[in-house]
C-alpha cells in the first residue's frame, strides 16, 4: 500500500467531527489501575487532537503519542498536546510491552494497516499476541497491544466502517478507470477494516472482556464541496501522494468532486455525511 503523506492542517479542518467518536469511545473505558498515575499510549496519534482528549480525561497520566508521520508529530507537540511525550514509529512495528501501559488507545488508525489476515472463526480462540503479535493484519496488532496491557487495564479502538459508502466506492471506481489506473495502480487506496465481531473475537482471545458496538453519525458538513474536503484529510491521502503532477491532481479532484456532489447533495443546513464507526474496548482480565 502507498504510504500516505499527511497534511495536519487539512486533517484538523474537521477536528470536532473527527474527535467526537473518540470521546464516545473513551466514555466506555473503565476505571484504570493506578488512578492518577496511569500510563497511556495513543497509537496513531496524528496531530495530537486525540492526545489532547486523553489529557482531559486523565490529567495526571504519563501520556505518549506514537505516529509514523513527522509532520503530524510536529503539530502534536506544538498544537495538539504539548505536555505529552511523542515517539516516531510505525504502529505495525511498535512494541508497547516494555512500557506496560494501563491503556492503549487507537483512534482511526488501524484501517491503514493490512486488514487481510485470515479471519478467526466464531467460537475458536484467536492466536495469542506472542504467537502472532507481528503477523500481517491489524487483528494481530490488537492482540499484541492487549498482551502488553496490565491486568485491569484496557485497549480501546475505533475505526471507520464506511468503506462501502459512496465516498469510498466512487474513489475506488475512479482509481480503476481507464483515465487513472495507470497512474494510481491497484493499491493506491487499499485500506480496510474487519466486521465488528472479529474485533470482539480478537479481544476475547487475548484475555479481555469485550465491549464492541457501532454507530453512524449523520454529520452535517458546511461549505462548498465539504465531502471532498473531508476525504482530502484521510481516505484521499494515498491518491494525493501519488498525484505529483499538479495538472493531474487538479483533474482528478475535479472529477471526484463532481461525483461526490451528486452522491451527497447540499441541503438547507449543509451536506449530510453519514459517518459509520466501529468501536471496541477490551478490559484485561
Amino acid at each position: 500500500m502507498t504510504t500516505p503523506v499527511w497534511d495536519p492542517a487539512q486533517y484538523v479542518r474537521f477536528v470536532d467531527e473527527r474527535t467526537r467518536p473518540l470521546r464516545d469511545l473513551l466514555a466506555r473505558v473503565p476505571v484504570l489501575p493506578h488512578p492518577g498515575e496511569e500510563t497511556i499510549l495513543d497509537i496513531g496519534c496524528g496531530p495530537g487532537n486525540s492526545t489532547a482528549v486523553l489529557r482531559e480525561r486523565w490529567p495526571h497520566a504519563r501520556l505518549t503519542g506514537v505516529d509514523n508521520s513527522a509532520p503530524m508529530l510536529a503539530t502534536a507537540r506544538t498544537e495538539g498536546e504539548p505536555t505529552a511525550d511523542y515517539v516516531l514509529a510505525d504502529a505495525r512495528d511498535y512494541d508497547p510491552a516494555p512500557v506496560r501501559p494501563d491503556l492503549v488507545v487507537s483512534n482511526a488508525a488501524l484501517q491503514w494497516m493490512n486488514p487481510s489476515e485470515p479471519e478467526p472463526r466464531r467460537g475458536h480462540p484467536s492466536p495469542t499476541a506472542g504467537e502472532e503479535g507481528r503477523a500481517d493484519g491489524h487483528l494481530g496488532i490488537v492482540r499484541r497491544w492487549a498482551a502488553a496491557v496490565r491486568p485491569g487495564g484496557a485497549v480501546a479502538l475505533q475505526v471507520p466502517g464506511n468503506f462501502d459508502a459512496p465516498s469510498h466506492t466512487l474513489l475506488a471506481d475512479l482509481r480503476r478507470s481507464a483515465r487513472w489506473r495507470g497512474t494510481l495502480g491497484e493499491d493506491a487506496v487499499r485500506a480496510g477494516v474487519h466486521p465488528p465481531e472479529h474485533y470482539l473475537d480478537a479481544l476475547v482471545g487475548a484475555g479481555c472482556h469485550p465491549d464492541v458496538w457501532e454507530t453512524t453519525y449523520l454529520t452535517v458538513l458546511p461549505g462548498p464541496d465539504p465531502v471532498l474536503e473531508w476525504v482530502k484529510g484521510t481516505a484521499l491521502r494515498p491518491v494525493l501522494t501519488l498525484l505529483a503532477d499538479p495538472a493531474d491532481r487538479a483533474a482528478f479532484l475535479a472529477e471526484y468532486g463532481r461525483l461526490l456532489r451528486e452522491a451527497y447533495p447540499s441541503g438547507p443546513s449543509g451536506t449530510v455525511f453519514p459517518f459509520r464507526r466501529i468501536f471496541a474496548v477490551g478490559t484485561k482480565r
